[in-house]
């Protein structure tokens, strides 16, 4: 996970995210950098805008708090709100695939 929040701190603070450079954060962390692990990560995020996946993430939130309001209302039409909702989340879900394989 280090190398995970290196990599977002490098992005807050508008830093190219790299294997070295995401090294160099863990390094300054005082833990010993992983090679392999930092290239994943940086290979993984080439081409990502991670402000554009975390907001997306915060979209997802919100429709999750949003969800219990919505069972609430009546079921006619119910079943097309809810393949709509699973289209939306199935597409964001795609959308922050290639952030998948860092969690694992």
């Amino acid at each position: 996970m280090e190398y995970v929040y290196a990599a977002l701190l490098l992005d807050a603070a508008g830093k190219e995210i790299s294997e070295k450079s995401i090294e160099e954060v863990v390094k300054a962390a005082g833990m010993t950098p992983d090679e392999a692990q930092a290239k994943a990560v940086a290979a993984s995020l080439k081409g990502v805008n991670i402000k554009d996946v975390i907001k997306n993430a915060q979209s997802m939130q919100v429709q999750a708090a949003a969800a219990p309001a919505a069972s609430a209302a009546p079921a006619a039409g119910h079943a097309e709100k809810k393949k709509e909702a699973a289209e939306e989340k199935k597409s964001e879900e795609e959308a922050a695939g290639g952030l998948a394989g860092l969690f694992g």
